[in-house]
């Protein structure tokens, strides 16, 4: 299992928010691509980029910071946030980004996920946010009628590489990862499910890993990070031990 760092991007600096309100934004670092190379320099090896005013928005808006981050480490990078059309996914892979995320536009616009996953297969994921159990949208902002396994059900044969599953309830304030949902969704589909949301400090790492369950490709990581509640050598250990 990989463990993702997050770096969520507001107005070009590297913030945490709680449960998605973007008016609850604590600045990290005002210099994402220094936050990025910090991870690398840790022993992290695949980075995990959201971009926040972009998913309100609905277009790419933190480029620069991305593009700064892009500039400053070879790992590979997942992005979301703002990605609603085929241009903007292509965009985004032609600058480097190793898989791009959908959220809003794979609910609101599923063909565009079956289309992008036959146009570039392999880097395509799909970013499925629970509100009780209900798939939002824009940012968290919207919430739909629809469960997030109904939602991943959709994609099945799509060619979708991961769903990234986040609890927004828990996304920012260290209560714990939502494992038994996570792990209810990964043993219901064929595509590899990320955890997000609440990661809150090495017993979670642990209970992932005693999940024992094939189809959780990681966890992502952020605010437990900055807060240095986790031992990054001593996280990455358990989970090379456990491949």
């Amino acid at each position: 299992m990989i463990l993702f760092p997050a770096i969520d991007l507001k107005d070009g600096n590297c913030v945490r928010l709680v449960r998605g309100l973007m008016e609850q934004a604590t600045v990290f670092n005002e210099n994402p691509a220094a936050q990025a190379k910090d991870f690398v320099a840790q022993g992290f090896e695949y980075l995990h980029l959201v971009d926040l005013n972009g998913a309100f928005e609905g277009r790419p808006v933190n480029a620069g910071a991305v593009d700064a981050i892009l500039g400053a480490i070879d790992i590979p990078v997942q992005l979301g946030g703002g990605i609603r059309d085929l241009a903007t996914i292509e965009t985004w892979l032609a600058k480097g980004i190793t898989r791009v995320i959908i959220g809003t536009a794979a609910v609101k616009n599923p063909a565009l996920v079956i289309e992008a996953c036959k146009k570039f297969p392999g880097r395509i994921a799909v970013g499925l946010d629970a509100k009780d159990g209900l798939v939002a949208t824009e940012g968290w902002a919207e919430v739909s009628d629809l469960t997030v396994l109904d939602m991943a059900a959709r994609f099945q044969d799509a060619g979708v590489s991961a769903i990234i599953y986040t609890d927004i309830a828990r996304d920012g304030v260290l209560e714990g990862l939502n494992i038994d949902a996570t792990v209810a969704l990964a043993n219901a589909i064929d595509i590899p499910v990320i955890a997000s949301g609440g990661l809150s400090d090495i017993e979670d790492i642990r209970r992932l890993i005693a999940a024992n369950c094939k189809g959780l490709e990681g966890a992502i990581s952020g605010r437990a990070l900055y807060d240095g509640r986790i031992d990054v050598a001593v996280a990455l250990r358990l989970l090379k031990d456990a491949a």
